[in-house]
């Protein structure tokens, strides 16, 4: 820890963890900013403290700009615990994920554009088409259109986080889980370059997916490379399908 932040975390009376986490949120923010998952004041990350409660980005803040001291400290019902910002207005998209998924530490909403193109387009990023995508994580569903900033966004993909750490929503954004920040953002990558190379496939013609016969023996690879993460293709997900 730097010591910059170490002075910071000690006049907040923040502990290692929660100052480590306020960095790296901040960081994967930037990230996001930079490469076009985000704009404006557009999405939002989180990072579940040891003690249960949740890391945010707070309302209103343009994630490539913020600072450890602008994050957000909420419990899992949503209110702020420490006298800071308010949290995200979406922030029941991550309280929603964490309940069902209570192994997951970290949570990135984002606006992809490639990825929400192809739920407005109504093509299907479930169905397998890529090796690697079907290998790791299977396949990406769609949730149904949730308005955003009420608890009907957090119900729409509440049944689909139960069985997948990557989705889209509906003319919306990404939702990616991870067991650190780290891990959220590559998912959010695997979700954006899945959808680059669904848009170059339609644009020179039909995208065709793999067969049963190829994705059964993809998944079979799983156990020989030691893979156990949740699999979208092996656990049937109930996610809502679009025709592609």
């Amino acid at each position: 820890m730097s010591d910059a932040l170490s002075q910071l975390a000690e006049q907040r009376g923040w502990s290692d963890e929660e100052a480590r986490l306020r960095r790296s949120i901040c960081e994967i923010g930037k990230l996001c900013y930079s490469r076009f998952y985000i704009v404006g004041a557009d999405g939002n990350i989180s990072a579940r403290l040891s003690d249960g409660t949740l890391l945010i980005t707070p309302a209103g803040a343009m994630k490539g700009f913020l600072e450890p001291q602008h994050v957000a400290h909420i419990d899992m019902q949503g209110k702020v615990v420490d006298g800071g910002p308010g949290a995200s207005s979406e922030r029941g998209i991550h309280i929603a994920c964490y309940e069902e998924r209570p192994e997951m530490k970290a949570v990135v909403h984002a606006h992809p554009p490639h990825a929400v193109a192809m739920t407005i387009a109504g093509i299907d990023m479930q169905a397998p088409f890529i090796p690697e995508i079907v290998v790791t994580i299977g396949g990406i569903p769609t949730a149904n259109f949730g308005t955003p900033g009420t608890p009907e966004l957090a119900a729409s993909i509440r049944n689909i986080v139960k069985c997948s750490d990557t989705l889209v929503m509906t003319h919306h954004g990404s939702v990616t889980l991870g067991t650190n920040l780290l891990d959220a953002y590559k998912k959010l990558d695997m979700v954006e370059h899945t959808a680059k190379i669904l848009y170059l496939a339609h644009s020179v013609g039909s995208a065709k997916p793999l067969s049963p016969e190829y994705v059964q023996k993809l998944l079979a690879t799983r156990s020989m490379l030691g893979i156990k993460t949740v699999n979208t293709l092996e656990n049937n997900c109930n996610a809502p399908r679009r025709m592609g």
